[in-house]
């Protein structure tokens, strides 16, 4: 068999490119796929770790604290009729420390409320928007310090447990 010595040249120096296109081939393949596997995970760890990182910063909820009252049992103004009212209230309040500052002045917040409440008609207090605007009430009148020098109290809210006007 008789070969042709440029043919055989060209059969030996096709494996060498053939081999430096295969290697250039597989590390494309492996930066690609590197690159992507990377991105991946940038993508989903990053947002988890900024994720555990607003966790850590966020506070933990605190639970509510509450302070009942006693029932407050009240006449109303007459128009035209005489009502009077029954009504328990619960007080939404900052801390237990809050629940405590009030608690020590109990008197004067029993006052204050008896006072708000017999000033008022059963026709006032008869709606929705009569109960919500005596809750606001309430809570200014809570909220008002009870020494000249003192702070105000933390009071955040005021619910009606029952309401009875008869």
């Amino acid at each position: 068999m008789a070969q042709d010595p440029k043919a055989a040249a060209e059969v030996e120096a096709a494996p060498p490119a053939s081999k430096k296109k295969l290697i250039i081939i597989i590390a494309a393949v492996l930066l690609l796929g590197g690159g992507g596997g990377g991105a991946a995970w940038f993508f989903t760890q990053g947002k988890a770790d900024h994720k555990k990182e607003e966790a850590k910063h966020a506070e933990p909820a605190k639970a509510p604290v509450f302070l009942t009252l006693d029932t407050f049992t009240v006449n109303l103004q007459p128009d035209p009729d005489e009502k009077f009212l029954q009504v328990d209230i619960s007080l939404q309040v900052a801390s237990p420390e809050a629940a405590e500052a009030i608690k020590l002045h109990m008197p004067a917040v029993k006052n204050r409320l008896l006072l708000l409440l017999t000033s008022k008609t059963a026709t006032e207090i008869s709606t929705v928007e009569g109960k919500q605007e005596l809750s606001n009430e309430i809570v200014e009148e809570i909220k008002r310090p009870f020494a000249a020098d003192a702070k105000p109290q933390e009071v955040l809210d005021v619910f009606f447990t029952s309401f009875v006007v008869q």
